[in-house]
């Protein structure tokens, strides 16, 4: 059973409407937009940006169907920080995160972040997931300084690992 399939446009994810019907999404597409573009809540000691005090997330993490699930992912955080190493680290950890559901659900076997400066403002996510049912996907995200976007030398295409194009 697959998802309600989810495309980038213009800089927005929106519902992915086919030819005239919902599209649906039977690969880890829609499942990675949601986890990592989506806010989950900020943990008590997270720095917020602007010196805030919203620490965003999904109200629907206050009655979890498992103990300690959480939507999202803590990107958001990093909107304005600068590029040093340890937000490199930072970015792993969040994205990592945001994906470890599939593991713990066993949709995936691993999930393999790297993150490096691509642009002044702007940083890159190359993400692996080695799923438990077929050929790995790979999904690269740049994370400008203000907000996120699912662009790259790919077009923002999930790719198997031999690098051609699951689903555009």
């Amino acid at each position: 059973m697959g998802d309600l399939a989810l495309t980038y446009s213009n800089g927005s994810i929106d519902l992915d409407l086919g030819d005239g019907g919902t599209a649906i999404d039977n690969t880890l597409r829609t499942a990675a937009i949601i986890s990592l573009f989506s806010d989950r809540r900020a943990e008590p000691d997270d720095p917020l940006p602007d010196s805030g005090d919203d620490r965003r997330g999904w109200w629907g993490d206050i009655y979890p169907e498992a103990e300690g699930d959480r939507i999202g992912s803590r990107l958001w955080l990093l909107a304005r920080e600068k590029q040093m190493p340890q937000v490199l680290r930072r970015a792993e950890t969040y994205a990592r995160q945001a994906l470890q559901w599939l593991i713990e659900d066993n949709v995936a076997s691993a999930v393999t972040v790297t993150a490096s400066f691509v642009q002044s403002g702007a940083l890159s996510l190359h993400i692996r997931i080695a799923t438990t049912y077929e050929n790995a996907m790979a999904l690269t995200v740049l994370v400008p300084a203000q907000g996120s976007e699912l662009i790259d030398e790919a077009g923002g295409i999930i790719l198997d690992e031999s690098g051609a194009a699951l689903l555009e």
